[in-house]
């Protein structure tokens, strides 16, 4: 359950749209599963400058809370305002409607520093 059409982070976020100035950023199936039932999400400002590794936010399940990283760097221009009244859309669809923020990015170069979906496999299945 990994789609070969986005990119990937070791932090298990997702990446689509990579080539074009917005990214959407989310995460990964693996994620979501490890985390369990989300209860609770915070995500970045519209507008907040990022970079690569910034912790912009936070996701509460039943287990635990993990931060969300900035997977490029650039601007952040939407949020997934949906999950603030269903977060568990994460749970449900985390390739499309619980996707979290997207980014305007400043370097286009950066998103050739994310894995692959056969390398994203490997981390998680190796």
């Amino acid at each position: 359950m990994i789609p070969e059409d986005l990119r990937y982070t070791a932090e298990h976020e997702w990446v689509a749209g990579a080539g074009d100035s917005v990214v959407r950023v989310g995460i990964t199936h693996f994620a979501q599963d490890a985390l369990g039932d989300i209860v609770f999400v915070q995500l970045p400002e519209v507008g907040a400058a990022v970079s690569v590794g910034d912790s912009v936010g936070e996701i509460e399940s039943t287990k635990s809370v993990s931060e969300i990283y900035a997977p490029v760097g650039g601007t952040v221009s939407a949020c997934n305002e949906a999950l603030g009244d269903t977060p568990e859309l994460i749970n449900s669809d985390p390739y499309a409607a619980g996707w979290l923020f997207e980014v305007t990015v400043a370097d286009s170069v950066a998103l050739d520093g994310l894995l692959s979906a056969e390398a994203y496999r490997e981390l998680t299945e190796g």
